[in-house]
């Protein structure tokens, strides 16, 4: 079967900018199919930015890890999830279960308005009727057609690129668990309308999951409609991205997440940590600090609901389709915090 490519282009400037390879730092995150070792330093560094100035809706999801293909570690949050996958937790056998399309989306987008813009591309699996998705450095989307065909066991159990088994682990969940008020899941509509309208009100339903006692966020992913509805309700902010740069409004972003955590009381973290492994330095703080911790989430979309007892708090969850694909109405579906 040949894999399908869908290659998206939203462009709302004639000429959007590429992404640049950083200039210094860990290299590309060995969970790519580059199957490059990890940057052997323990400090983890949250997702990059597609331009020296950070942009909406796409952080970059780069930090050390372990070697590329290695399979999940055990006593890792998303590790002992797959365990709990493979051993039929579920209720659905995942090696009953085989990947149908394997297909890439790669979009560019500069929001009107906006001073940047970023380059995407997402690795989506389909399994029976669910997708699960798992966001990639441009240019690094792992060969799909070797996945087609593959059982979720798999690609759970084999060395593949991280990335893979994200997705696969993602299509399984929406398929077991998908999003329903019966699973823990609360609509919230997207209207429609142009890419910085539904970026802000996807942002304002994110945010509104944030606790409202929070004195500084740790904003892990840099998303300038995100820092806006935080700006809006008087939230002070720390910006972390690989990449580094400034926001929108001039302020210096942080190449380094974890070194900014002691001084924060809440986190918002881009579910582009779980194609790299840096989710789990997040979710160990939340669990031994009670730090809050809100996820958003197009990457795992249907993952990180399940791991709601692991130190995530509360989870914007968008699965395939995503927001930025049209104008079209669409729904996100919250879980956890304040009602």
């Amino acid at each position: 079967m040949t894999p399908h490519r869908n290659t998206t282009l939203l462009r709302d400037h004639p000429h959007p900018s590429p992404a640049p390879e950083p200039a210094a730092g860990p290299a590309r995150p060995g969970s790519g199919p580059s199957e490059r070792l990890p940057d052997p330093r323990p400090t983890a560094v949250a997702p990059g930015v597609a331009e020296p100035r950070p942009a909406d809706d796409a952080p970059r999801a780069a930090a050390p890890e372990r070697a590329a293909g290695a399979p999940c570690a055990a006593d890792g949050a998303v590790g002992r999830l797959v365990e709990r996958v493979l051993a039929g937790a579920y209720g659905l056998d995942p090696a009953a279960e085989r990947v149908a399309v394997a297909f890439a989306t790669s979009q560019a987008v500069r929001h009107d308005g906006r001073s940047g813009g970023y380059r995407n591309e997402v690795l989506s699996l389909r399994v029976g009727k669910a997708v699960g998705s798992c966001a990639v450095e441009p240019g690094q989307l792992p060969p799909l057609e070797e996945y087609v065909g593959a059982t979720v066991a798999e690609l759970l159990a084999r060395p593949v690129p991280q990335p893979v088994r994200i997705a696969a682990l993602d299509a399984f969940l929406a398929l077991a668990r998908p999003h329903t008020p019966a699973n823990g899941a609360r609509d919230v509509p997207v209207p429609g309308g142009s890419s910085i309208e539904r970026s802000r009100a996807r942002a304002a339903a994110v945010v509104g999951l944030v606790p409202a006692t929070a004195r500084r966020v740790l904003v892990v992913g840099v998303v300038n409609s995100l820092l806006e509805c935080l700006r809006e309700r008087g939230t002070a902010y720390a910006p972390c991205d690989l990449k580094g740069g400034r926001t929108e409004w001039g302020e210096e972003v942080h190449r380094d997440a974890v070194a900014e955590l002691a001084d924060c009381d809440a986190m918002l973290v881009s579910g582009m940590t779980l194609g790299n492994g840096s989710f789990e330095t997040f979710a160990a703080h939340a669990r031994r600090t009670a730090t809050p911790l809100v996820m958003f989430a197009q990457t795992g979309s249907a993952v990180l609901p399940q791991l709601l007892h692991e130190g995530v708090t509360a989870v914007s969850a968008e699965p395939y389709p995503f927001f930025w694909l049209d104008g079209n109405p669409g729904t996100i579906h919250l879980y956890g915090g304040p009602r």
